[in-house]
């Protein structure tokens, strides 16, 4: 994917993820969608703020986004994907994207207050109600996370 422009299109909301995700504050982590070509790829915004809960104690002194939200942030724009991607239950049950699988995660640059994470997600595959997502999380262009993601889809 290419690096997002200066002021990107917003196409989601934070209130229309919340549509869309389960999550809630503090643990909703995308702010808005920039880009969505469902069964490909989707490119999140998540802005960093001084004044997230985990920056508490996560560290005092040297706050930094602790890896496994960042893993989560990426979980959650792959799970914007996922559902953009795949049909709407028959029944009109509420689908629930979890998140089954963390592989060849790989942390390249702290996140810290102040930053932009860029959240990309593109779709490896989607078998029947279980997805693999390559996912990357970069701040000013450059690489802070990647992993390859494994997701259930439930009520699918």
């Amino acid at each position: 994917m290419a690096a997002p422009e200066s002021s990107p299109n917003v196409l989601y909301d934070v209130n229309d993820i919340a549509r869309l995700l389960p999550h809630r504050y503090p643990f909703l982590l995308v702010d808005r969608i920039v880009a969505l070509e469902p069964g490909k790829s989707v490119r999140a915004i998540k802005n960093v703020t001084v004044n997230e809960p985990f920056f508490q104690g996560h560290f005092p002194d040297k706050p930094v986004m602790p890896g496994v939200l960042i893993i989560e942030a990426m979980a959650q724009a792959a799970g914007v994907l996922a559902f953009k991607s795949v049909p709407p239950a028959t029944d009109g049950a509420q689908r629930i994207v979890y998140l089954a699988g963390v592989d060849d995660a790989r942390f390249k640059r702290m996140v810290v207050p102040g930053d932009q994470l860029v959240l990309e997600a593109e779709i490896d595959r989607i078998v029947r109600n279980i997805g693999k997502f390559r996912c990357r999380a970069l701040v000013d262009g450059q690489l802070a996370a990647e992993a390859m993601l494994m997701a259930a889809l439930q009520g699918a």
